[in-house]
């Protein structure tokens, strides 16, 4: 499937996005990854390496590859990792123990570790920096779209919610001011791509629904791109986020409708509605 030929979401700010397919895990990854039988989750089962994921199909330009953290391992040392690369894993003759470095030598991929000021690219013109100054991200009210390049993305799916209690409201409020730790558990990490018009393209790294910056710049745009996914070390198990890119869904705007009329998710239990949609609006 080459990226020419992947389904556009560029289109300009205010038209409607059309919607890709649902992201989900490449049957070939590492050898310790467990992948469901929805491929929507990967956990690796032993040690801590031999975790690599790649998403089953090339991303579209402007497409978030995002992954929840879900469950975390104490006693080792690193986090998860995260990238894109050109080389189709179907044709690898196997899958390398570490993203970084085995991954990456072998050319045509960019992966990063997680880390609060990711390994930014200067923009051109400006000092490096300015590039790593932190930038608080909005509140969700006050801008419900996170803009990188060309693209616009609702941030409501971006950023990571905590399970729902009597507190969780105020944990809420941490994951979307993006102040806790990039790899806790409940965080939301993402990665996309933005062509550029010299054929190339930029790779963005997204916590919480904050935009970390080029972390890398020169990819081939008309090449396959691929999410790479190392569920490594203390990082045990991820799941994968749907993202809406096009209009809301009537579920989703209900969703939001209902979450802002409440205190706390706990609240939403004293609502007359079924529920199904009770459950829906606590842990979406």
């Amino acid at each position: 499937m080459a990226a020419a030929s992947a389904l556009d979401l560029g289109a300009p700010w205010g038209l409607v996005r059309p919607e890709p397919a649902p992201t989900r895990f490449h049957p070939v990854h590492g050898a310790h990854i467990r992948v469901d039988a929805s491929g929507t989750r990967a956990t690796r089962v032993e040690s801590f390496a031999h975790g690599v994921c790649f998403s089953r199909e090339p991303l579209a330009p402007g497409q978030v590859f995002l992954v929840e953290i879900e469950d975390k391992e104490l006693g080792w040392c690193g986090h998860l990792r995260l990238g894109l690369t050109a080389l189709d894993p179907a044709s690898l003759p196997a899958v390398p123990e570490f993203s970084l470095p085995d991954l990456v030598s072998l050319g045509h991929t960019w992966v990063f570790a997680i880390t609060r000021h990711h390994n930014r690219v200067p923009p051109e013109g400006h000092p490096e920096a300015e590039a790593l100054l932190p930038r608080r991200p909005p509140a969700l009210l006050e801008e419900p779209y996170l803009c990188i390049e060309q693209f616009r993305i609702p941030r409501d799916r971006l950023v990571g919610r905590s399970r729902p209690g009597l507190y969780s409201h105020l944990l809420d409020q941490l994951y979307e001011l993006n102040v806790l730790p990039p790899t806790a558990r409940r965080s939301r990490l993402g990665v996309l791509f933005c062509p550029r018009p010299d054929s190339t393209a930029d790779m963005h790294i997204v916590i919480n629904g904050e935009d970390m910056g080029p972390s890398a710049r020169g990819l081939p745009a008309a090449q396959p791109l691929y999410a790479v996914v190392d569920v490594f070390a203390s990082t045990k198990s991820v799941r994968l986020i749907q993202l809406e890119y096009g209009l809301p869904s009537l579920q989703t705007l209900c969703r939001l409708l209902i979450q802002r009329s409440v205190v706390h998710r706990l609240a939403i239990d004293r609502l007359h509605l079924p529920r199904g949609l009770k459950d829906f609006c606590k842990n979406e």
